[in-house]
Protein backbone atom coordinates (compact mmCIF):
# COMPACT_ATOMS: atom_id res chain seq x y z
CA UNK A 1 0.00 0.00 0.00
CA UNK A 2 0.93 3.38 -0.54
CA UNK A 3 0.33 6.46 1.69
CA UNK A 4 -0.02 9.84 1.28
CA UNK A 5 1.38 12.37 3.51
CA UNK A 6 0.83 15.71 4.36
CA UNK A 7 2.85 17.27 7.17
CA UNK A 8 5.52 14.73 6.64
CA UNK A 9 8.54 17.04 7.96
CA UNK A 10 6.83 17.95 10.94
CA UNK A 11 7.30 16.96 14.28
CA UNK A 12 4.97 14.11 14.35
CA UNK A 13 5.26 13.33 11.14
CA UNK A 14 9.34 12.82 11.28
CA UNK A 15 8.63 9.93 13.48
CA UNK A 16 5.26 8.68 11.51
CA UNK A 17 7.04 7.93 8.24
CA UNK A 18 10.08 6.11 9.47
CA UNK A 19 7.63 3.46 11.60
CA UNK A 20 5.61 3.19 8.25
CA UNK A 21 8.79 2.17 5.98
CA UNK A 22 9.51 -0.33 8.44
CA UNK A 23 5.84 -1.91 8.33
CA UNK A 24 6.29 -2.09 4.85
CA UNK A 25 3.95 0.80 3.36
CA UNK A 26 5.24 2.76 0.43
CA UNK A 27 5.68 6.64 1.26
CA UNK A 28 4.96 9.56 -0.36
CA UNK A 29 5.31 12.64 1.22
CA UNK A 30 4.02 16.47 0.52
CA UNK A 31 6.49 19.59 0.97
CA UNK A 32 6.65 22.97 0.39
CA UNK A 33 9.87 24.82 -1.14
CA UNK A 34 10.40 25.97 2.50
CA UNK A 35 10.17 22.95 4.12
CA UNK A 36 13.33 21.13 6.10
CA UNK A 37 13.26 17.61 4.84
CA UNK A 38 16.65 16.78 6.62
CA UNK A 39 14.82 14.72 9.84
CA UNK A 40 13.72 12.54 7.14
CA UNK A 41 17.34 11.86 5.21
CA UNK A 42 18.10 8.91 4.11
CA UNK A 43 14.83 7.38 3.95
CA UNK A 44 13.41 5.62 1.15
CA UNK A 45 10.34 8.26 0.50
CA UNK A 46 8.89 10.16 -2.59
CA UNK A 47 8.84 13.25 -2.81
CA UNK A 48 6.47 15.40 -4.17
CA UNK A 49 6.15 19.35 -3.89
CA UNK A 50 3.39 21.33 -3.36
CA UNK A 51 0.29 23.06 -1.08
CA UNK A 52 -2.62 21.69 1.25
CA UNK A 53 -4.50 24.80 0.56
CA UNK A 54 -4.01 24.73 -3.45
CA UNK A 55 -6.66 21.14 -4.46
CA UNK A 56 -5.71 20.72 -7.82
CA UNK A 57 -2.13 20.52 -7.58
CA UNK A 58 -2.87 18.35 -4.83
CA UNK A 59 -4.99 16.18 -6.83
CA UNK A 60 -1.88 15.62 -9.25
CA UNK A 61 0.19 14.89 -6.51
CA UNK A 62 -2.23 11.94 -4.69
CA UNK A 63 -2.54 10.08 -7.76
CA UNK A 64 -1.65 6.13 -7.73
CA UNK A 65 -1.77 6.23 -3.90
CA UNK A 66 -4.28 4.14 -1.46
CA UNK A 67 -4.46 5.96 1.75
CA UNK A 68 -3.86 9.40 3.02
CA UNK A 69 -2.50 10.42 6.34
CA UNK A 70 -2.82 13.70 6.89
CA UNK A 71 -0.27 15.45 9.46
CA UNK A 72 -0.81 19.04 8.60
CA UNK A 73 -3.05 21.13 11.31
CA UNK A 74 -6.67 21.11 10.41
CA UNK A 75 -6.45 24.79 12.46
CA UNK A 76 -6.06 26.59 9.50
CA UNK A 77 -9.17 25.94 7.24
CA UNK A 78 -7.53 23.38 4.70
CA UNK A 79 -9.57 20.73 5.22
CA UNK A 80 -12.26 21.17 2.44
CA UNK A 81 -9.07 21.55 -0.28
CA UNK A 82 -7.34 18.17 1.41
CA UNK A 83 -10.59 16.32 1.33
CA UNK A 84 -11.51 17.26 -2.09
CA UNK A 85 -8.20 16.23 -3.10
CA UNK A 86 -8.06 12.69 -1.83
CA UNK A 87 -11.75 11.82 -3.56
CA UNK A 88 -10.30 13.73 -6.99
CA UNK A 89 -7.22 11.13 -7.39
CA UNK A 90 -9.21 8.37 -6.13
CA UNK A 91 -7.81 7.91 -2.53
CA UNK A 92 -10.65 5.58 -0.12
CA UNK A 93 -8.72 5.31 3.00
CA UNK A 94 -7.86 8.28 5.19
CA UNK A 95 -6.27 8.67 8.45
CA UNK A 96 -6.72 12.52 9.75
CA UNK A 97 -4.99 14.09 13.17
CA UNK A 98 -7.06 16.52 15.38
CA UNK A 99 -6.41 17.27 18.25
CA UNK A 100 -8.34 17.68 22.05
CA UNK A 101 -8.06 21.17 22.07
CA UNK A 102 -11.44 20.79 20.36
CA UNK A 103 -13.32 19.64 23.78
CA UNK A 104 -11.97 22.88 25.49
CA UNK A 105 -14.43 25.24 27.26
CA UNK A 106 -12.46 28.45 25.80
CA UNK A 107 -13.69 30.18 22.91
CA UNK A 108 -10.05 29.37 21.22
CA UNK A 109 -10.18 30.84 17.96
CA UNK A 110 -9.42 27.90 16.55
CA UNK A 111 -12.13 25.62 18.15
CA UNK A 112 -14.52 26.51 15.36
CA UNK A 113 -12.35 25.72 12.63
CA UNK A 114 -10.75 22.22 14.16
CA UNK A 115 -14.62 21.30 14.84
CA UNK A 116 -15.72 22.04 10.94
CA UNK A 117 -12.73 20.03 9.56
CA UNK A 118 -13.75 17.05 11.17
CA UNK A 119 -17.42 17.37 10.48
CA UNK A 120 -16.08 17.57 7.01
CA UNK A 121 -13.91 14.86 7.05
CA UNK A 122 -16.87 12.76 8.64
CA UNK A 123 -19.32 13.84 5.74
CA UNK A 124 -16.24 13.29 2.92
CA UNK A 125 -17.56 9.38 2.23
CA UNK A 126 -14.06 8.91 2.69
CA UNK A 127 -12.81 5.57 4.87
CA UNK A 128 -11.66 7.70 7.68
CA UNK A 129 -10.66 7.27 11.15
CA UNK A 130 -9.66 10.25 12.90
CA UNK A 131 -7.46 10.38 15.58
CA UNK A 132 -7.22 13.30 18.54
CA UNK A 133 -4.18 13.24 20.42
CA UNK A 134 -3.43 15.39 23.51
CA UNK A 135 -0.07 17.86 24.04
CA UNK A 136 2.34 15.80 22.19
CA UNK A 137 5.63 15.81 23.38
CA UNK A 138 9.11 14.14 22.51
CA UNK A 139 11.76 15.83 21.93
CA UNK A 140 13.62 19.21 21.20
CA UNK A 141 11.54 19.84 18.27
CA UNK A 142 8.40 19.47 20.39
CA UNK A 143 7.19 23.09 21.15
CA UNK A 144 5.60 21.97 23.99
CA UNK A 145 7.76 20.12 27.40
CA UNK A 146 10.94 20.97 25.39
CA UNK A 147 10.36 24.76 26.42
CA UNK A 148 9.57 23.75 30.07
CA UNK A 149 12.88 21.70 29.97
CA UNK A 150 14.79 24.61 28.84
CA UNK A 151 13.40 26.87 31.11
CA UNK A 152 14.10 24.52 34.06
CA UNK A 153 17.90 24.07 33.08
CA UNK A 154 18.03 27.77 34.09
CA UNK A 155 16.23 28.11 36.57
CA UNK A 156 15.50 26.67 39.78
CA UNK A 157 12.25 28.80 40.42
CA UNK A 158 9.22 27.65 38.08
CA UNK A 159 6.38 29.98 37.80
CA UNK A 160 2.91 28.13 37.91
CA UNK A 161 -0.04 30.09 37.00
CA UNK A 162 -2.97 28.87 39.50
CA UNK A 163 -2.84 26.48 41.54
CA UNK A 164 -1.25 23.65 39.60
CA UNK A 165 -4.09 20.90 40.26
CA UNK A 166 -5.61 20.78 37.01
CA UNK A 167 -5.33 17.53 34.88
CA UNK A 168 -2.78 16.85 32.02
CA UNK A 169 -2.48 13.86 29.97
CA UNK A 170 0.95 14.18 27.46
CA UNK A 171 1.50 11.94 24.89
CA UNK A 172 4.71 10.62 23.58
CA UNK A 173 5.56 11.61 19.53
CA UNK A 174 6.28 7.59 19.44
CA UNK A 175 3.11 6.54 20.89
CA UNK A 176 0.91 8.56 18.03
CA UNK A 177 2.85 7.25 15.21
CA UNK A 178 2.03 3.98 16.27
CA UNK A 179 -1.85 4.92 16.52
CA UNK A 180 -1.34 5.95 12.99
CA UNK A 181 -0.30 2.60 11.68
CA UNK A 182 -2.60 0.73 14.18
CA UNK A 183 -5.29 2.29 12.44
CA UNK A 184 -4.04 1.55 8.64
CA UNK A 185 -3.88 -1.76 9.80
CA UNK A 186 -7.01 -2.16 11.50
CA UNK A 187 -10.52 -2.08 9.09
CA UNK A 188 -12.44 -1.69 12.67
CA UNK A 189 -10.86 2.09 13.15
CA UNK A 190 -13.03 3.09 9.63
CA UNK A 191 -15.86 5.41 10.69
CA UNK A 192 -14.25 6.05 13.85
CA UNK A 193 -12.81 8.91 16.28
CA UNK A 194 -10.62 8.13 19.03
CA UNK A 195 -8.61 10.38 21.90
CA UNK A 196 -5.52 8.97 22.57
CA UNK A 197 -3.00 10.40 25.50
CA UNK A 198 -0.60 9.18 27.81
CA UNK A 199 -1.02 6.35 29.98
CA UNK A 200 -1.95 8.28 33.44
CA UNK A 201 -3.39 11.56 33.46
CA UNK A 202 -1.07 14.00 36.09
CA UNK A 203 -1.56 16.91 37.45
CA UNK A 204 0.82 19.97 36.62
CA UNK A 205 2.35 20.03 39.48
CA UNK A 206 2.98 16.53 38.92
CA UNK A 207 4.25 17.10 35.87
CA UNK A 208 6.85 19.71 36.97
CA UNK A 209 8.02 17.34 39.75
CA UNK A 210 8.42 14.29 36.84
CA UNK A 211 10.57 16.75 34.85
CA UNK A 212 12.86 18.01 37.79
CA UNK A 213 13.26 14.02 39.00
CA UNK A 214 14.21 13.48 35.35
CA UNK A 215 16.40 16.26 35.09
CA UNK A 216 17.76 15.57 38.35
CA UNK A 217 17.25 18.62 39.86
CA UNK A 218 15.35 20.81 43.06
CA UNK A 219 13.24 22.91 41.77
CA UNK A 220 10.79 25.16 43.67
CA UNK A 221 7.28 25.56 42.51
CA UNK A 222 5.79 29.06 42.31
CA UNK A 223 2.20 29.70 41.92
CA UNK A 224 1.05 33.15 41.09
CA UNK A 225 -2.73 33.96 40.47
CA UNK A 226 -3.72 33.44 36.86
CA UNK A 227 -6.67 35.68 36.87
CA UNK A 228 -4.11 39.04 36.56
CA UNK A 229 -1.59 37.07 34.70
CA UNK A 230 -4.50 36.60 31.87
CA UNK A 231 -5.43 40.10 31.96
CA UNK A 232 -1.86 41.24 31.60
CA UNK A 233 -1.08 38.62 28.90
CA UNK A 234 -4.45 40.25 26.79
CA UNK A 235 -3.75 43.77 27.04
CA UNK A 236 -0.26 42.87 25.82
CA UNK A 237 -1.73 40.85 22.68
CA UNK A 238 -4.01 44.07 21.97
CA UNK A 239 -1.27 46.33 22.29
CA UNK A 240 0.66 43.38 19.78
CA UNK A 241 3.54 43.39 22.46
CA UNK A 242 5.68 39.90 21.43
CA UNK A 243 5.50 37.38 25.25
CA UNK A 244 6.68 33.72 25.24
CA UNK A 245 3.43 32.83 26.27
CA UNK A 246 -0.41 33.97 25.49
CA UNK A 247 -3.18 34.15 27.67
CA UNK A 248 -5.19 31.24 25.78
CA UNK A 249 -2.21 28.85 27.00
CA UNK A 250 -2.24 30.10 30.68
CA UNK A 251 -6.19 29.58 30.31
CA UNK A 252 -5.50 26.17 29.07
CA UNK A 253 -3.16 24.97 31.48
CA UNK A 254 -6.49 25.34 34.18
CA UNK A 255 -9.20 23.49 32.54
CA UNK A 256 -8.55 19.55 32.60
CA UNK A 257 -7.09 17.65 29.69
CA UNK A 258 -7.72 14.08 30.81
CA UNK A 259 -9.00 11.29 28.23
CA UNK A 260 -10.06 7.83 28.24
CA UNK A 261 -8.51 6.12 25.44
CA UNK A 262 -9.82 2.93 26.14
CA UNK A 263 -11.62 2.28 22.71
CA UNK A 264 -8.14 2.81 21.09
CA UNK A 265 -7.15 0.15 23.37
CA UNK A 266 -9.92 -2.39 22.16
CA UNK A 267 -9.80 -1.61 18.47
CA UNK A 268 -6.20 -1.69 17.46
CA UNK A 269 -4.16 -2.24 20.68
CA UNK A 270 -2.86 1.54 21.66
CA UNK A 271 -0.98 1.21 24.91
CA UNK A 272 1.09 4.18 25.42
CA UNK A 273 3.96 5.41 27.81
CA UNK A 274 3.63 7.14 31.11
CA UNK A 275 4.39 10.50 31.26
CA UNK A 276 7.78 9.42 33.68
CA UNK A 277 8.93 7.38 30.58
CA UNK A 278 8.41 9.53 27.91
CA UNK A 279 10.29 12.58 29.50
CA UNK A 280 12.92 9.91 30.03
CA UNK A 281 13.11 8.93 26.69
CA UNK A 282 12.66 12.63 25.83
CA UNK A 283 16.07 13.56 27.89
CA UNK A 284 18.06 10.90 26.92
CA UNK A 285 17.85 11.30 23.17
CA UNK A 286 18.56 14.86 23.62
CA UNK A 287 22.07 14.19 24.84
Amino acid sequence: MKIFITGATGFTGSRTVPLLLKNGFEVRCLYRASSDRSPLDGLNVEWVLGDVSDSASLTSAMQGTDALVNLASLGFGHADSIIHAAKDAGIKRAVFISTTAIFTQLNASSKKVRVAAELSVETSGLKYTILRPTMIYGSPRDRNMWRLIRFMRLSPIVPIFGDGKYLQQPIYVDDVAAAVLGCLQADITIGKSYNIAGKHALTYNEVIDTLAKAMNKRVWKLHIPSKPVVGTLKLFEKMHIPFPIKAEQVLRLNENKDFSYAEASRDFGFSPLSFEEGINLELSNSR
